[in-house]
């Protein structure tokens, strides 16, 4: 049957229709997001399976859900639950704002959620045992048909008695992994059931250390009873745990104020009362001493190297007259050269007068005048 899209949109504008709930402290508490109930769908008009709606929910005035509520969708074609267990904090009344958005026309549906939370009726239900599901994601098990069927399969292991879900919680909130994308591999789902009946041998022989040493062994757990949440349910016996709240706990001592004297402790000397001492010569003998020391090094360091040196007088003496003799000549031809560079107007040497034959008495004037020449090529 062809509904139109308007139809499926909701009223965006209308008026946030308003419900009201009554959770329990102590009680597990499911509220499906149907789609039906955002679409307003005349009741002779189902729901086509083509639809894809989404829901955000938050707490009146803040941005995220009480801590006791979760919320949960595993896709926009399947319904969404508001589920969680609120604590005895939480007593008194919470709204809850849901939003639907449709994936298709993009519109958006409000509804409010009063929820009045109060105390439970009926007996107590000290003795609390938690299962692992490994069978179940947490959607699976949420709704009333598959809850109701748990606690029917369970009454086979439990002594006879009302049993009541406390709380249910995925296993990835509790640390568990995301299981491989094959069929079969589900998330798994912690389901907390509680009761007024003590529990039966076959859940204390469950939860014994015996068992749980053959578990740390990779041994199946002792179970002394038939299972009978096989197979529809997989339960891991390895991840059972009891609680007896029956015997309540001892309350933690006050301490009691002392007048804050020690009592008498042969092990215990305190010291006596220490006499006054004046620190003036202490300080005096901790910055002076290093102060002298550094000034006995520092008149050692120059006496060194000051009063301890050679003069050149000494220096002249202890040196041979013929080492003496040959420095000062290269000393003064040193000089001597130096003063010839400097002037050209001196005589010119020998080597650069015309050569003169001894037998014939000719002169020849040389073929290039070194005189003009200078002595150092770099200068003119």
């Amino acid at each position: 049957m062809w509904v139109p899209i308007g139809l499926l949109a909701g009223l965006r504008d209308s008026k946030a229709q308003q419900t009201t709930l009554h959770p329990l402290v102590g009680r597990v508490f499911v509220h499906p997001l149907e789609h039906a109930t955002f679409l307003r769908l005349p009741e002779h008009i189902a729901v086509p399976p083509t639809v894809r709606l989404t829901y955000h929910a938050h707490l009146q005035g803040h941005p995220d859900l009480p801590r006791w509520l979760h919320y949960t969708q595993r896709s926009p074609y399947n319904p969404g639950f508001l589920y969680g267990t609120p604590t005895p904090e939480d007593r008194g009344h919470q709204v809850i704002e849901v939003t639907a958005y449709n994936r298709d026309s993009f519109d958006t549906t409000r509804q409010r959620l009063l929820l009045l939370i109060g105390d439970p009726e009926g007996p107590r239900l000290p003795y609390q045992a938690e299962f692992l599901v490994r069978s179940h994601d947490v959607e699976e098990v949420l709704p009333s048909t598959p809850a109701n069927r748990f606690l029917t399969a369970l009454g086979g292991l439990w002594e006879p008695g009302e049993l009541q879900l406390l709380n249910i919680t995925s296993a990835l909130d509790r640390g568990g992994r995301v299981p491989l994308p094959i069929e079969g591999r589900k998330e798994g789902v912690y389901i907390k059931v509680g009761s007024a009946t003590p529990f039966s041998t076959c859940l204390k022989m469950v939860a014994s250390p015996d068992s749980y040493a053959r578990c740390a062994q990779g041994q199946p757990p002792l179970l002394s009873c038939y299972d009978t949440l096989a197979p529809h349910f997989r339960v891991d016996w390895c991840n059972v745990s009891l609680v007896d709240k029956s015997v309540p706990e001892p309350l933690d001592e006050v301490p009691t104020p002392g007048d804050g004297i020690l009592e008498h402790d042969p092990f215990f000397c305190p010291p006596t009362e220490a006499t006054g001492r004046d620190f003036l010569t202490d300080a005096l003998v901790t910055l002076l001493v290093p102060v002298l020391v550094a000034l006995l090094l520092t008149l050692l360091l120059v006496y060194i190297m000051c009063c301890r040196r050679e003069g050149r007088l000494k220096r002249d003496m202890a040196t041979s007259d013929i080492q003496m003799f040959h420095h000062c000549s290269i000393h003064g031809n040193t000089e001597e050269l130096r003063q010839m560079a400097a002037s050209r107007e001196v005589p010119r040497p020998l080597s650069t007068l015309p050569m003169f034959n001894v037998r014939t008495g000719e002169r020849l004037p040389p073929r290039v005048d070194s005189a003009q020449m200078p002595l150092i090529l770099d200068q003119h």
